[in-house]
């Protein structure tokens, strides 16, 4: 058997209640020009406790198919966000 895929992204929705949506960037060299060129996927992740938070840098790795979309799960946070959430009716309370 083959190693598991691994892959270090951007958690962009934690909306769902046991799942994020990881952005992950692939870098690649055009095979005629020789320009660098980013692209991204998108995988969503199963996050069994919940620690991935939006804006979190987290590891995810291949598993088995845990639903229809589900190909991944979150082994660990690399990096939190920097800005914490703050809700609008604070910002308006600090104001």
């Amino acid at each position: 058997m083959g190693k598991r895929k691994e892959f270090i992204g951007l958690v962009v929705s934690d909306k769902m209640q046991k799942t994020v949506v990881v952005k992950v960037l692939r870098i690649s060299k055009h095979p005629k020009y020789s320009r660098i060129m980013k692209s991204y996927n998108k995988f969503k992740a199963h996050d069994e406790k919940g620690i991935a938070k939006l804006g979190d840098t987290v590891r995810i790795e291949e598993t088995r198919p845990l639903s229809k979309d589900k190909r991944f799960r979150v082994l660990g946070v690399v990096k939190k966000a920097e800005a914490p959430d703050i809700a609008i009716d604070e910002v308006k309370e600090i104001k």
